[in-house]
C-alpha cells in the first residue's frame, strides 16, 4: 500500500522534532505535525526559558552578595523584573525559530495544527477552531504529544493566584511571597529564582526530603543552602487543600501532626506531570494506556497497535527532554531496521539548575544498599578544590558510589559549581562500566573542577591526595 509519507510524527517537542530529523536523515519521507511552536514545553515553557531566568538570578546574587570578595564595588544594584522575563521569552522564541529552520533544512513537511489518528495510517489535522484542514497518511506514526502539569482537585489552579510553572515564568510582576507545592526539580528551581530576587519563598514537600530522587546527603546540603537564603521548608507535609483569596491564596497543610494554614500572594503547584493522551484517537484505535500514559515496548517504542509508536513524556517517566530525544532516535532507527542499542534507563543523568547545582546518575547510596551491594563510597568537597577556591564557589561535594567487590561505578552525585556539566563525565564512565581505578588513573587537568571527580574516586579507596 502506498502512503503519502513514510513516517508521520505527532508532536514537535524534543522527542518529536528530533525523531523527525533523524527520520529524514535516514531517507524517510517525513511529516511533523504540531499545533504550537516547535520545541514543546522544554524550549517554549521549560528547560530553556527557565535556564535564562536562573542565570539572571545567579548573576544578581553574585553581584549583590559576593562581588566585594572579588574586589569589585557595586553601587545602586537593581533589576528590572519585566526585562528578566522578556529576556527569557526572547531566548525561547529565537531557539524555537532555529528548530523550525532545522526542520526545513531537512526537508521535513511541517504542518501546524492538532492531529488526530483516524486509523493506524491516517491523521486528520484540525485548526484552533476544530475545523479539519488536512489529512495525511503514513506507513508509520510516532506519537510524541508530551505531558502537562498534573491537576489535583484539592489544589484548584486558576492561573492567577494558584499557578503552574507556565505562569510562574511569565508573571507580570514579582510576587512578594510564594508557596511552592512540590520540591522536585521544577519547584526547587523556581524557589531559587524567586528567593534570590527577594520573594519570600516557602516549599512544601510530601516526601521526607526535597529533591526526593536525589541522594540524601545532597538533599540535606541543599536544605542548608536554601535556609541560609531565607527559604522556609516543610518536608513530610501533607497538603489538605489550597484556595484562592482576594489577595492571594491559602494553603492548608498537616505538618508534624499539626494543622497549619499558610498564605502567599502566589501558590505554585509543581507536583508532577501527566501524559497528553486525550483527544488524539488513541483509545479508539486500541492503543493501550497505562496510568494516563501510552504503554510501549521500550526496545523499539512500539505500541499495542502495529505501525504506531510513542516516545517522550507521553510514555511516562523519566520526564526529561534528553530522554525523549534519545527515544526518538532509537525509535526511528528501529523502524529502519538498524537494531540500535536500547536506551539505558539506569544511566540517565538528572540535573537541577539551582545554585548550588545538583546532578546525578545511577543509584543513590540508599538504593545501592537496598539492592544488596557492599559499597565503597568516596567524597570530595569543593572546599578542597583549588579551582573552586579561585572561582569563589566552594559549596558542595562530589560523591561516588562503587561496588566494593568489582570496583564498578554504581552512582554519582554532585552538588556544587557546574554540577550539571560535570555529570557528563560520570554518565559516560558509568555507560562504559568504569571502575574507580579507571577514573583515578585518567589524568585530569589542573586546576579544574573535574579533578574533584578523580579525587572522590580515590577517596573511596583511601588514595585521595588532597583530603
Amino acid at each position: 500500500m502506498n502512503f503519502e509519507f513514510d513516517i508521520a510524527v505527532l508532536g514537535g517537542g524534543p522527542g518529536g522534532y528530533v525523531a523527525a530529523i533523524r527520520a529524514a536523515q535516514l531517507g524517510f519521507k517525513t511529516v511533523l505535525i504540531e499545533k504550537d511552536n516547535l520545541g514543546g514545553v522544554c524550549l517554549n515553557w521549560g528547560c530553556i526559558p527557565t535556564k535564562s531566568l536562573l542565570k539572571n538570578a545567579e548573576i544578581f546574587d553574585l553581584m549583590k552578595n559576593h562581588s566585594a570578595g572579588f574586589g569589585i564595588s557595586v553601587e545602586g544594584l537593581s533589576f528590572d523584573f519585566n526585562k528578566i522575563i522578556s529576556r527569557s521569552r526572547d531566548i525561547s522564541d529565537r531557539i524555537t525559530k532555529n528548530v523550525e529552520l532545522l526542520v526545513k533544512k531537512n526537508k521535513i513537511e511541517r504542518i501546524r495544527g492538532f492531529g488526530k489518528l483516524i486509523s493506524k495510517n491516517q491523521i486528520d489535522i484540525f485548526d484552533n477552531e476544530n475545523k479539519k484542514i488536512k489529512s495525511v497518511s503514513a506507513g508509520n506514526i510516532i506519537v510524541a504529544t508530551g505531558a502537562r502539569p498534573k491537576k489535583i482537585d484539592s489544589i484548584p489552579v486558576d492561573r492567577k493566584n494558584i499557578i503552574t510553572s507556565t505562569e510562574a515564568m511569565n508573571l507580570p510582576a514579582q510576587p512578594k511571597d510564594m508557596i511552592i507545592i512540590g520540591a522536585g526539580a521544577i519547584g526547587i528551581e523556581f524557589a531559587y529564582f524567586y528567593s534570590v530576587l527577594g520573594t519570600k519563598v516557602t516549599i512544601i514537600e510530601m516526601m521526607d526530603q526535597i529533591l526526593p530522587v536525589e541522594d540524601k546527603e545532597v538533599s540535606e546540603t541543599l536544605v542548608k543552602s536554601f535556609k541560609k537564603r531565607g527559604i522556609s521548608i516543610y518536608t513530610s507535609a501533607k497538603v489538605e487543600k489550597a484556595e484562592s483569596t482576594a489577595d492571594g491564596a491559602n494553603v492548608h497543610i498537616v505538618y508534624e501532626g499539626k494543622k497549619i494554614e499558610l498564605h502567599a500572594e502566589k501558590v505554585l503547584t509543581a507536583v508532577g506531570v501527566t501524559g497528553n493522551v486525550e483527544g488524539f484517537g488513541l483509545e479508539e484505535l486500541g492503543v493501550e494506556l497505562f496510568k494516563n500514559h501510552i504503554k510501549v515496548d521500550k526496545r523499539n517504542y512500539s505500541t499495542s497497535v502495529p505501525g504506531i509508536f510513542a516516545i517522550g513524556d507521553v510514555i511516562g517517566p523519566p520526564w526529561l527532554a534528553h530522554v525523549a530525544s534519545s527515544e526518538g532516535i532509537n525509535c526511528v532507527e528501529s523502524i529502519k531496521g538498524l537494531n540500535p542499542v536500547p536506551v539505558n534507563y539506569e544511566n540517565i543523568p538528572g540535573c537541577t539548575y539551582c545554585i548550588p547545582q545538583v546532578a546525578s546518575v545511577g543509584m543513590t547510596e540508599a538504593k545501592a544498599r537496598a539492592a544488596g551491594y557492599e559499597l565503597k563510597i568516596g567524597k570530595f568537597p569543593f572546599m578542597a578544590s583549588g579551582k573552586a577556591f579561585a572561582a569563589g564557589d566552594r559549596e558542595g561535594f562530589v560523591k561516588l558510589i562503587f561496588d566494593a567487590k568489582y570496583g564498578e561505578l554504581l552512582g554519582a552525585h554532585i552538588i556544587g559549581p557546574e554540577a550539571t556539566e560535570l555529570i557528563a563525565e560520570l554518565t559516560l564512565a558509568k555507560s562504559m562500566e568504569a571502575t574507580f581505578e579507571s577514573i583515578v588513573k585518567t589524568v585530569h587537568a589542573h586546576p579544574t573542577l573535574s579533578e574533584s571527580i578523580m579525587e572522590a574516586a580515590a577517596n573511596a579507596y583511601g588514595e585521595s591526595i588532597h583530603i
